[in-house]
């Protein structure tokens, strides 16, 4: 006789199952069918919240809202503004394999939709509780329903399981509350609920990239703010910046691409050779539907090797479209995952697309200017450079922050041995005394390279340059400049001002240096104390409106570059390169200049130090040489003669000097002659052959009847006729004539040229960068180009 244990284990090998029952097939329930096909389609809350994005988009929806509590587990809830659900066919809308977007299998060959087999919201009312709430536009009412194992469920028990009328708003609501109750070994299995919820927003920024016309909406219930929203109106570059950052979609390249052979078209956004990241960004829409082409992956991966560093991944999003009857949509209940005809062709279709855009934006090496955000700082903060806390400085991250440093320009132009041994101080003028007690002026000329002469103390500058009358007018005069040292000082007939003659004439050598009497100029003097007089405090409305207005259009990024650049060099007489941290700027200074002066004049109003003519010259004379250099040949013979025009120009001033003497230190006596111009910027001199037009200028184009507008209209053509000019060489004497004469010694112009570059890079660009304020309106009108930024450059040798 065998024993019990031999007859167990007999059984066993025979196939015994617990309980004693044998193997014969059985027919399981259908309660754990459908919970065993819900596990195959519902793997986590955001498998469910795409179905329901899905269903959702084929209602037709423009607004998608969801919320999600503890990672979607406890609460999943979607709202649409779509179409609805017809009131009779809430009893199916969960049942399996109902739907309203397939009739037949033959409709798999062109189905259009997200869904089809009727199959998304059955798996979810099987694995946990739903509540769907619908309104059609026909409707008068709200109607709402509860679900259980794909049936209709009482709301409560006893109450009838009929879809329940309500208030609602257009479209549907679906809430899913305690997804996988049922299945503890799923829910266990889970990660954590952040981890869900960063899979939820992940499908949710996917759909929402996608589908650029479509608000999508996101957050935690009970957040206050929203962790995704996407405005209807945004276009999907917006939508890419607003989920991936700004970094990743100022790189990017629109890529379109079609071929008529395989029928099939994509289109998308490509990042450059410029970016790069740790991990592939990835999506793929084949015929509107977020899913997984391994293969193609593969070969992106390969293609972007060529460009990117090791170890480093691109940004790829792709929408294609293909022939429906090309596609096999039914290969896995999740439908993640499809099938097309021509794979492989396809495939190397996109990669030869992909390469010839990205070979054709390499080769024109074009470097993208960076415009500025109203509001925003110039440059991210995780851009900025400073130094590390430990070990040294990245070379991408050095800014040059020594003003004493090399400029460019000097990299470029040298003096050899042949050149004229001129120097541009004893070409232009000679130095009668230099204080040299000025600490502040000593440390500015260390900084240039070499001693330079100081405007503001004692001593005789010439510059001399031609203007030949035409048309009979009076000869141009000489006009002499005296520069106070102290712009709040008033004007004094007896002090001893420093003289800076500008004698309009042939251009000769220099006279020897003749001796003034001696002036006795100490920091602590009293009597130098005693002449200065305390600032006038500006209580115009129409002045402090004016100031108020340039602040208010002031672009506080742009204005952070001025106020913290290091200057790097010329690129010509009117454009010149900054740096500012780790970026490198183009400006045109000409126009930067204009403006700064007109701030000054805005903000040193009433307070102007002042310029001495040594030989006051009459405005009437200067004007007819200004009207003699226009060409009125074609205005007709009514207009008034040269004389009349200046004469008429000269009454209007006289009749407003007591005006600009007490406001802007514009000093004229009452026969009409010009005897002081104001100080705008110590050390700097204005072009004085723009003084004829602009005396004419101020009769023309100055509104003298307004308060507000005189102030304004003054300030902008005072500020024209301040701002740099460079000299150029002429063919021959004019008015309006920047510089000197034909027949100029080459070493004579090479000299006025490097002076005119001492005051733009020594006065002019510091007052830049102390006073100025920049507007908006100068990135938009290309006077400050962004060129290049260091890290970015870095990365463009990494791959040589």
């Amino acid at each position: 006789m065998e024993s019990s244990d031999s007859v167990g284990r007999s059984n066993a090998q025979a196939g015994a199952v617990p309980g004693g029952n044998s193997g014969h097939i059985r027919k399981l329930d259908e309660k754990v069918v459908n919970r065993i096909a819900a596990g195959e389609i519902i793997h986590r809350p955001a498998n469910a919240l795409k179905e329901m994005i899905e269903n959702s988009l084929d209602a037709g929806a423009t607004m998608i809202q969801i919320t999600a509590k503890e990672g979607g587990l406890k609460l999943l809830q979607i709202q649409d503004n779509g179409h609805g659900i017809h009131k009779e066919d809430l009893p199916l809308v969960c049942e399996r394999f109902a739907t309203s977007k397939l009739a037949k299998y033959e409709d798999l060959s062109h189905i259009a939709t997200y869904g089809f087999r009727g199959e998304a919201l059955a798996s979810i009312s099987h694995i946990a509780h739903v509540c769907i709430t619908t309104k059609r536009d026909e409707s008068p009412c709200a109607w709402k329903a509860y679900y259980a194992d794909g049936k209709l469920v009482p709301a409560k028990p006893g109450m009838s399981a009929d879809p329940k009328p309500c208030a609602g708003n257009k479209g549907t609501q679906i809430v899913a509350e305690d997804l996988f109750y049922n299945m503890p070994t799923r829910r266990k299995a889970l990660k954590s609920a952040s981890e869900e919820y960063n899979r939820i927003l992940d499908v949710i920024q996917r759909y929402a990239i996608h589908n650029s016309g479509i608000s999508f909406t996101c957050k935690k219930q009970g957040a206050s703010t929203a962790d995704v929203h996407t405005p209807t109106a945004a276009t999907t570059l917006d939508n890419i910046r607003y989920v991936y950052g700004a970094t990743i979609a100022k790189e990017l390249l629109e890529l379109k691409h079609a071929n008529d052979h395989y029928a099939f078209d994509a289109n998308g956004y490509i990042s450059n050779a410029n970016f790069n990241t740790k991990k592939m960004v990835f999506l793929l829409f084949i015929n509107h539907r977020s899913v997984d082409s391994p293969t193609l992956k593969r070969a992106l991966e390969a293609l972007y090797t060529e460009y990117l560093p090791r170890g480093t991944h691109p940004f790829v999003y792709l929408s294609m479209t293909i022939a429906p009857q090309n596609v096999d949509v039914n290969v896995h209940p999740t439908k993640r995952e499809v099938h097309f005809l021509h794979e492989d062709k396809i495939v190397e279709s996109i990669c030869a697309a992909v390469q010839e855009r990205l070979v054709g934006a390499n080769q024109s090496r074009t470097f993208f200017t960076q415009t500025f955000l109203t509001g925003q700082g110039a440059v991210p903060s995780d851009t900025i450079a400073g130094p590390p806390k430990l070990g040294k400085t990245p070379e991408h991250k050095l800014v040059r922050t020594d003003s004493r440093s090399r400029t460019l320009d000097s990299f470029i132009t040298t003096l050899t041995a042949s050149s004229p041994s001129v120097s541009a101080t004893s070409a232009i003028g000679s130095l009668d005394s230099v204080d040299e007690g000025d600490e502040d002026d000593d440390e500015d000329a260390e900084q240039a390279g070499r001693k330079r002469p100081r405007l503001q103390e004692s001593g005789r500058f010439n510059t001399t340059r031609t203007l030949t009358p035409t048309r009979g007018s009076t000869a141009y005069p000489d006009i002499t400049a005296l520069n106070t040292d102290d712009a709040t000082q008033p004007v004094d007939e007896d002090q001893d001002d420093v003289q800076m003659d500008v004698a309009y004439g042939p251009i000769s050598p220099p006279p020897p240096p003749a001796r003034t009497r001696e002036r006795t100029t100490t920091r602590d003097c009293g009597a130098s104390k005693q002449m200065r007089r305390a600032p006038v405090e500006v209580k115009l409305t129409s002045v402090l409106k004016l100031r108020q207005e340039f602040h208010r259009a002031g672009h506080k990024g742009l204005t952070e570059v001025f106020s913290e650049h290091t200057f790097v060099g010329f690129v010509d007489d009117m454009l010149a390169l900054i740096q500012f941290q780790t970026k490198l700027f183009l400006v045109d200074f000409g126009v930067l200049s204009r403006e700064l002066f007109y701030q000054l004049v805005l903000t040193g109003f009433s307070n102007f130090g002042h310029m001495r003519l040594s030989e006051p010259v009459r405005i009437a004379d200067l004007v007819a040489v200004a009207v003699a250099g226009e060409d009125t040949s074609a205005l007709g013979d009514d207009l008034m003669s040269p004389d009349e025009i200046a004469e008429s120009c000269t009454r209007l001033l006289i009749s407003h000097r007591e005006m600009l003497a007490e406001y802007f230190s514009f000093s004229i006596t009452a026969t009409g002659t010009l005897l002081t111009l104001p100080v705008l910027l110590r050390g700097y001199t204005p072009p004085f052959h723009k003084l004829p037009v602009f005396l004419l200028r101020l009769a023309s184009e100055v509104v003298w009847d307004s308060e507000r507008e005189c102030f304004e209209t003054f300030a902008r053509e005072l500020a024209g006729f301040y701002a740099v000019e460079p000299p150029v060489e002429l063919d021959g004497g004019g008015v309006g004539d920047a510089g000197p004469p034909r027949g100029t010694p080459r070493g004579m112009m090479d000299a006025v040229r490097a002076e005119y570059r001492r005051s733009v890079e020594h006065v002019v660009f510091p007052a830049l960068k102390a006073h100025f304020v920049a507007g908006r309106r100068m990135v938009e009108d290309g006077s400050v180009v962004q060129l290049a930024n260091l890290p970015d450059l870095y990365r463009v040798f990494e791959r040589c």
